[in-house]
Order: structure tokens, then C-alpha cells, then sequence
């Protein structure tokens, strides 16, 4: 005996009583329910059943799948259950009408990118965080008004965002029929081929005759566009010969925009600036900043130049063939800019050079390349905790405190005099 499908009735059963017929290692089945199984894109239903009794448990339903021409619920327990018993079953209704929103609004918006664009909607995902749906330019627009356009750019795409929410807005009814056959279900204005023979059902957002969509579908949905609430597109991009659109629909269109709207309105009191000036507010202190960003270019040059200077009184004065310099402000990076003026040229003088980097506690070693920076890193760093590596002309050695690395450089001094 097949599960009467309550769903199909009216989709707005939330509680009813059902008699098991059959309990296998899969799953439970009931003479009838309204849980709706995975399918068509949409997530099944949930909620609980409870065997007959005053003291009865409450049994979660976590998974409910086709089988057949029957529906298969799986249960957190089977407790209290046997084949003949009756149940009291009782709806997630906010996880079903949540459901029941997305999935409409999915229809919607695919019937206007259809009318608009001719875009056959080729691909349906309903995801945790947004919905898409894969738009391919195939067919002319039944829009008069409108041709072919040869991409999806985000400006089609709000036209289209906006006449799907003028479809809710007219609160349009949404109907359901059951068709055995194709050649009755195709008299009606499908947007897309039928993929079966029988069991047909065709949702139609609108009448036939004013149909904003009309496509073959299983999934639960509300008796008016209305209830739909809003529909609100994120983005927009190219996707293999297609373009996937992001999107929401209903109440959780709405939590995104409140979510987006307190932290626009968030960073606006920050910055003492009211929404719509907001953006103007961020161009402004992008260009301070970037003017404020070469200005600091232009000290670190000259202040690199003033530390090349000493560095070159150094060498031509030092006896010995190692010197340190250190560097009380410089980071890794600067260090190393100001290194690139010596490693491998005659300015060091047959001299290992050693820039340290005291925010880093850190080694730029230079040399012309007659002593070799890269092999004294590997040899002798690691004898106080150091790291690095380089090559002939330079290399880096990062040490984890300033004593660490003042015995490093003592260390060289000795080695090399």
C-alpha cells in the first residue's frame, strides 16, 4: 500500500495521525504524512512523532526520503513503535514555510530571467546560507518588449530582482495541477521541457492565461506569491556557458538585509557619517590615506638614505671584514630594501655586512658574494636558536631575542677575522 502524500493536498497540515504499516533497518512507514521527502532541490521536512499513550516518547524525524511510490521517515528512536500502532505527528511548520518561501521564490525569479531574458533556468541549488540558480541564454524573451541579451550584467539582473518582487507584491495565487499524462500537462505555458511521462505536477505562480511562471515541480510551495515576502539577489557571475545568480527569498531575504543594514549603519556612526554620504566618506579617507601612504614612502626613502651615508663611512673606516649596523626602526622589509644597495656590488668591499633589524630581531646579511651570507646562516644560526637562509650576495637570520642575535654577530666577527 502506498503512503497517502498529505503535502500534495494542502500543504498546510501540520499536525495529523498515521498508522505505521511497515518499520524496516531504513527507515518507518505511515498509511499517510505530510512530511515532505528530500527532492526537487528542497530539503525534507522535520519534526516529531509521538506513538499513542500519555507517556509516550517524542520521536525527532531526521531524514525523510521517497521510496517508491511511498515516503520513508528515519527516526531518532523507534521506541514505543510497532507495526498497527498510531501516531501523533506534528510539523517543523517554521523549517517547512521557510521552505516553502525559497522554493517559490526560486520559481518566480526564474520565470521573470525566462520572460525577460529567455534564460532557461539549468541548474537549482537551495544552500544553508543562499540559494543560486544557473541562467542559460537559450530561448528568445516571451517579453515583446525585450531581446536577447548575450550576457547577464548585474543591471539585468536587479530589473529582473525587481519584477519578481512585483509578482509577490501583486500577491498572485499559486496553483498546483496534477496531470497523468504529457501531452495534457504540456497544453500548459511550461518555461522548461517536461523531464517524465505521468505523475505530473505543474505549479503555475499566477493563471495559465497571466502565468509569471509555469514549470513542472514536486516541491512544497505557498497558495500566493504574497507569502513569498521578498526576493533579494546578491550576486552575479559567470558560471561555465551560464550565469549563476545568488540569492534569497522570504524571511531570510529579510534577516540579510537587517544583517547589512545595522552594520552599514554601524560603521556610519563610526565614521560620523549618515548612509547615503557613507560611501563618499570611505573614498575620502581611501585617498587620505594613500596620500598619507606616499608621503611615508618618501621619509623612508630619505631616511634609507641617510642610513646608507652612515653606513658607507662605516665600511670605509672599519678594520675588521664584518660590520654591524643595526637599524632601530627599520622592519624586515625595509632592512632588506636598504640591502639591495650592496648585495653583490663592489661597495662592500670584500666585507660581510650585517643590517640588524632590531622590531624583528632579525639578520639582513649582504656581501659581494666573495664571503658567503647563505652558508653562514645555515652553519651557525641554529647554535642560538636562529633560522633563515639565503644565497651567496644575502640571506636572512631570525633569531628569537637581541641577545641571541648580538652572539651571532659575535660569532662571524670571530670567525671571519
Amino acid at each position: 500500500m502506498s503512503t497517502t502524500k498529505l503535502y500534495q493536498h494542502d500543504v498546510y497540515t501540520k499536525e495529523w495521525d498515521a498508522t505505521v504499516t511497515r518499520i524496516t533497518e531504513n527507515g518507518i512507514f505511515f498509511d499517510q504524512t505530510a512530511f515532505f521527502p528530500e527532492g526537487g532541490g528542497q530539503s525534507c521536512d522535520l519534526g516529531i512523532v509521538q506513538p499513542a499513550g500519555k507517556d509516550s516518547p517524542k520521536l525527532q524525524v531526521i531524514d525523510v526520503q521517497e521510496d517508491g511510490d511511498d515516503v520513508i521517515h528515519k527516526l531518532s528512536s523507534y521506541d514505543g513503535l510497532s507495526e498497527g500502532c498510531t501516531v501523533h505527528c506534528t510539523l517543523d511548520w517554521p523549517r517547512r514555510f521557510d521552505n516553502m518561501q525559497r522554493h517559490c521564490g526560486e520559481h518566480i525569479l526564474s520565470g521573470i530571467f525566462y520572460q525577460e531574458c529567455g534564460g532557461v533556468n539549468r541548474g537549482f541549488h537551495m544552500g544553508e546560507d543562499y540559494m543560486t540558480i544557473d541562467i542559460s541564454l537559450e530561448d528568445e524573451p516571451t517579453n515583446p518588449e525585450r531581446s536577447r541579451p548575450s550576457v547577464i550584467d548585474w543591471d539585468i539582473a536587479q530589473h529582473c530582482e525587481r519584477l519578481a518582487n512585483e509578482v509577490i507584491w501583486s500577491n498572485a495565487s499559486v496553483y498546483v495541477f496534477r496531470f497523468d499524462n504529457r501531452e495534457d500537462a504540456e497544453k500548459m505555458p511550461l518555461r522548461k521541457k517536461l523531464a517524465f511521462d505521468e505523475d505530473i505536477s505543474i505549479v503555475c505562480v499566477g493563471s495559465p492565461e497571466h502565468a509569471a511562471d509555469c514549470v513542472a515541480c514536486c516541491g512544497t510551495h505557498p497558495s500566493s506569491a504574497g507569502q513569498v515576502g521578498l526576493i533579494k539577489l546578491f550576486k552575479v557571475e559567470k558560471y561555465k556557458e551560464m550565469f549563476r545568480i545568488y540569492f534569497e527569498a522570504g524571511a531570510r531575504a529579510l534577516e540579510d538585509y537587517e544583517m547589512k543594514h545595522n552594520i552599514l549603519t554601524d560603521l556610519s556612526n563610526k565614521y560620523s557619517s549618515s548612509v547615503e554620504d557613507f560611501p563618499d566618506k570611505i573614498r575620502g579617507l581611501e585617498q587620505r590615506a594613500a596620500d598619507l601612504k606616499g608621503e611615508l614612502i618618501q621619509l623612508k626613502h630619505a631616511f634609507t638614505d641617510i642610513e646608507c651615508a652612515a653606513l658607507d663611512e662605516r665600511l670605509d673606516s672599519a678594520e675588521g671584514n664584518v660590520v654591524v649596523h643595526a637599524l632601530e626602526h627599520f622592519s624586515m622589509d625595509d632592512a632588506f630594501n636598504m640591502a639591495k644597495s650592496y648585495m653583490g656590488k663592489p661597495r662592500c668591499k670584500g666585507k660581510l655586512i650585517l643590517l640588524y633589524s632590531k622590531p624583528a630581531t632579525s639578520y639582513i646579511l649582504v656581501s659581494d658574494g666573495e664571503i658567503k651570507c647563505g652558508s653562514l646562516v645555515k652553519e651557525y644560526a641554529n647554535f642560538y636558536q636562529g633560522k633563515g637562509g639565503g644565497n651567496d650576495v644575502s640571506a636572512r637570520a631570525i633569531f628569537t631575542n637581541d641577545e641571541n642575535a648580538a652572539l651571532f654577530a659575535d660569532l662571524l666577527q670571530k670567525h671571519l677575522q
